[in-house]
């Protein structure tokens, strides 16, 4: 992986992920960063310190979704359990409402696309894929696929023929999401960069439940849900680093990151960007600071 300028970057410096010219590493967890909430509280002045590199969209689906019911999070120790359940508009709410607003961010946009079938995720591929606003796509393929009830990510053909079926729909680089559920990451891996893909971002969450201490009885109204934060960092740690071992497509690293130090772990580890999640709520500036500590 070179700079935007041809010499090899530094900790934090400049890079050039699947031909985008990135400022610097840090991006953010799809989801845990509403830029257009943002601008609205802040205005312009956030534009002028954008907590991040690029700046990846929530996960979008071909129609609205409403979410799972209340209540959708629950701390843990050492994390957080979210049952959030992708809310979103749909494809054609994204593409006229939210689109040209995430459009006027001063980073490149990665737009994450999950669709219930290929056909779905073909159809979000090519039409997100049309737009010059969108740099990159990122493919979330930790849903079941309603064909064949496997979940996509989890299973190498199934994450092959998910790729292969969109990549002829787009010139757009393609990141593969890859799911920790999965028996062997890397053999997923490897089947994505086979089919097409031009990158992988992992860990996405790990399933977790919570009970209600009054009636022991599950507290999140989709039962489960997805852990995150430094509950998880030894693991997508590890993983990512089997997964950079096992293919030659940049790998984007996450998972409880939550300073500069983690983040140089996960370079050191073999990725070449990283992505801030559940440290961004606690913190929603927290991109900028672990970036500042990660060039230091």
């Amino acid at each position: 992986m070179t700079a935007a300028n041809g010499a090899s970057p530094g900790p934090g410096g400049p890079l050039d992920l699947c031909g985008v010219p990135l400022a610097g590493p840090v991006l953010n967890g799809s989801g845990t960063f509403d830029a257009i909430a943002a601008r609205r509280a802040f205005g312009d002045a956030l534009f002028e310190r954008f907590p991040f590199d690029a700046f990846v969209s929530k996960t979008i689906t071909l129609e609205p979704r409403q979410g799972n019911p209340p209540p959708r999070l629950w701390e843990t120790p050492a994390g957080l359990i979210n049952s959030i359940g992708l809310p979103n508009k749909g494809l054609e709410g994204f593409l006229a409402s939210d689109l040209p607003e995430l459009a006027e961010l001063p980073v490149p946009l990665i737009v994450s696309v999950m669709g219930f079938s290929r056909d779905e995720l073909a159809t979000l591929v090519e039409r997100v894929g049309e737009r010059d606003e969108v740099a990159l796509i990122e493919l979330n393929v930790s849903c079941p696929n309603v064909e064949t009830g496997l979940v996509m990510g989890a299973d190498p053909a199934e994450t092959a023929r998910a790729v292969a079926a969109v990549r002829p729909l787009t010139e757009k680089p393609l990141i593969v999401k890859l799911t920790p559920n999965a028996d062997e990451p890397a053999a997923v891996a490897r089947a994505a960069e086979e089919a097409g893909a031009d990158a992988v971002s992992l860990i996405n969450t790990l399933k977790g439940m919570a009970l209600d201490p009054r009636t022991s009885r599950p507290w999140l109204g989709g039962t489960t849900g997805g852990v995150s934060g430094p509950a998880v960092r030894a693991v997508a740690l590890e993983q990512l680093a089997t997964v950079a071992r096992a293919v030659g497509i940049p790998p984007i690293g996450m998972g409880g990151i939550a300073s500069g130090r983690h983040a140089a772990d996960f370079l050191a580890a073999g990725a070449v960007c990283v992505a801030v999640g559940t440290e961004s709520f606690r913190d929603p500036a927290a991109g900028r600071r672990i970036a500042a500590e990660l060039r230091a």
